[in-house]
C-alpha cells in the first residue's frame, strides 16, 4: 500500500470531519488530559486496517501511543481487542469516528472476500474485484479483497486493456478494435475483451487476445467455449456473479471470477472503540 497516498487520503477525511475544530472535545478538555481507547470486534470476521490506526493516529499527533494486537488478514471474533491507542484525549476523540469508519469498511470487504473464496473452494479458479469500487477509496478497498484472499483486477484504465461491450457496439468489430489496439500499445500491457456471443469469441480467437471475459453466460456455454479457447489464455467470468453463485462455477476450466459484489454490496463489520483508563491497560 502506498504509505504516501494513504496519508494524504486521511489527511482529507480529517478535515472534512473535524473542520477548524471540535467544537465539543476542545471544549471540554484540554491537550494534557490524557487516556485510552480500545477498538474491539462485536462481531466475527477478517480484520483489515492496521495502517489505517497507526498512520491515522500518527498523523493527528506523533506522540499517539498506538498497540494494534490484530494484523491484517487474521480472525476476530466477538470481544477481541483489537488496538489500544493511548494519547491526549481530544486527539483519540477527534480520530475515533474516521478511523472506526475505515477500518469496519475494510473489515467488511476482506470478510465478504474471505467468505467468497471458501464458498467456490476452488484453488485454481481465483478471485478477483473489479472498477466498482467507492471514488477515492479504491486502494484501500483493493487493498482489503487482497487481505481476504482475493486479487485484483486492474486498479485503473491505465492498468491494461479491456475491450468492452460499448466499445465493440461503438468500434463495430472486436477483431479490429483488437488489432488497432495491439499496434499501438506497450510490449507489457495486456489485452482483455468480453464476449457475449460465439462470433464474438471467434473473432477474439482470430486477433489474438490474453484474457477473455466470459459476461452473463450459462455454464452449459461457458463449458463449450472453453474448448474453443487456447490453453494459454486466460479465461475470466464476470456478470452479477454473488457469493451463492459461486459453488455452481467449482471445477469448471476457467482462472478466474470477478465480482462487483466484493466492493459494492459491503456490510461494514462491527467494530468498536470505547473509553479504557491508562492504568486498567497492563
Amino acid at each position: 500500500m502506498n504509505k504516501l497516498k494513504l496519508k494524504q487520503m486521511l489527511t482529507h477525511f480529517f478535515n472534512e470531519d473535524i473542520g477548524d475544530y471540535d467544537v465539543t472535545t476542545d471544549y471540554l478538555f484540554n491537550e494534557q488530559d490524557r487516556s485510552q481507547l480500545i477498538i474491539t470486534a462485536k462481531e466475527s470476521g477478517i480484520f483489515c486496517g492496521e495502517s489505517i490506526i497507526y498512520e491515522g493516529y500518527t498523523l493527528l499527533d506523533h506522540t499517539m501511543h498506538i498497540e494494534v494486537l490484530v494484523c491484517d488478514g487474521e480472525k476476530i471474533s466477538p470481544g477481541d481487542a483489537i488496538a489500544y491507542i493511548t494519547g491526549p484525549i481530544n486527539t483519540l476523540l477527534k480520530g475515533e469516528r474516521v478511523i472506526l469508519n475505515m477500518i469496519q469498511r475494510l473489515s467488511g470487504i476482506a470478510t465478504t472476500t474471505a467468505q467468497a473464496v471458501e464458498l467456490l473452494n476452488d484453488h485454481h479458479i481465483r478471485i478477483s474485484d473489479t472498477r466498482k469500487t467507492t471514488p477515492g477509496l479504491r486502494m484501500l478497498e483493493k487493498y482489503a479483497v487482497r487481505v481476504g484472499g482475493g486479487v485484483n483486477h486492474r486498479l485503473r484504465l491505465d492498468d491494461a486493456v479491456l475491450i468492452k461491450d460499448n466499445h465493440i457496439a461503438f468500434f463495430g468489430s472486436v477483431k479490429k478494435a483488437i488489432h488497432q489496439i495491439r499496434r499501438q500499445i506497450g510490449h507489457m500491457i495486456k489485452v482483455e475483451v468480453e464476449i457475449e456471443d460465439e462470433d464474438q469469441l471467434l473473432e477474439a480467437i482470430e486477433a489474438d487476445f490474453d484474457v477473455i471475459m466470459i459476461d452473463n453466460t450459462d455454464i452449459t456455454t461457458i463449458t463449450n467455449w472453453v474448448k474453443l479457447i487456447p490453453e494459454s489464455k486466460i479465461v475470466e467470468l464476470s456478470g452479477g456473479i454473488t457469493p451463492e453463485d459461486l459453488p455452481r462455477y467449482r471445477g469448471l476450466p476457467i482462472d478466474v471470477i470477478s465480482m462487483g459484489y466484493l466492493t459494492h454490496h459491503i456490510q461494514a463489520l462491527d467494530l468498536s472503540a470505547t473509553h479504557q483508563p491508562i492504568k486498567e491497560r497492563v
